[in-house]
């Protein structure tokens, strides 16, 4: 399997950086993952941890290429789920560690994504996005039922209550698992937490590596625009993303 990949985790304006990011590869099969850490002072940073230890975990006790993939995503959201809650047992419900996630499988020529809040998948073909995912979130939710248009979500009062996470609340979160896509060389497959998207056009992340075509040039130089786009107060902004060049 012949991939190109480059990730990028920057602080912006935070006092500290509550995302996580990792790209793991073996021989037949590559996962990607993105955290984006909920909580007061380290308690958002030790939700991310716990949830990317229990992923990376997950992956590397299958058999590659995996046999089940929407499966395998399935349950080991369940489980980074279940070990993220775990952490805040003895705290209040609101007070709780919690983690949004967005994660990509890719093997065979083709990829499996999932995602539990606010952080993305992108999928882009010659500068335009195929697909992406839809948030779990309120303003998504106004989004969907016409009551709001793509313009007002940047200044939405809402646009940072996320519906439903990894932690807190026992209960497996609502999920969102893609269907196999079939994927053809060049194909982009970005992965992002709202650091990233929330103050950039579609076009700006569809089109990100116009201009410089080394991914992880691109992908530092889309970091920053992201960062500088919500200044002073840009969240922390991380990404990772794949570039599909054959079996």
């Amino acid at each position: 399997m012949q991939v190109d990949t480059a990730q990028i985790s920057l602080l912006g304006d935070r006092e500290d950086n509550q995302d996580r990011v990792a790209i793991i590869k073996s021989e037949q099969a590559a996962l990607l993952i993105v955290l984006d850490g909920m909580g007061g002072h380290s308690d958002g940073s030790r939700a991310a941890d716990t949830a990317l230890k229990s992923l990376t975990e997950a992956f590397w006790k299958q058999t590659h290429p995996l046999f089940d993939p929407l499966g395998f995503l399935h349950v080991c959201l369940s489980h980074a789920h279940d070990q993220v809650v775990q952490l805040g047992n003895a705290q209040s419900i609101d007070a709780r560690p919690r983690a949004t996630v967005a994660l990509c499988l890719v093997q065979d020529g083709a990829a499996y994504w999932a995602h539990v809040g606010d952080s993305r998948v992108y999928w882009l073909r010659n500068h335009t996005i195929l697909e992406r995912t839809r948030d779990h979130s309120h303003v998504e939710l106004l989004l969907r039922e016409g009551k709001i248009t793509e313009a007002d979500v940047p200044s939405h009062p809402m646009r940072n209550f996320v519906e439903c996470c990894l932690g807190g609340d026992a209960a497996v979160p609502e999920m969102t698992i893609g269907a196999r896509k079939v994927l053809q060389t060049g194909d982009l497959l970005l992965l992002c937490s709202d650091g990233i998207w929330a103050n950039l056009k579609d076009e700006d992340i569809a089109g990100f590596t116009r201009d410089q075509p080394a991914l992880s040039a691109a992908l530092e130089v889309l970091g920053k625009r992201a960062v500088r786009a919500s200044a002073p107060y840009s969240d922390n902004s991380t990404a990772a993303v794949l570039r599909w060049l054959s079996n």
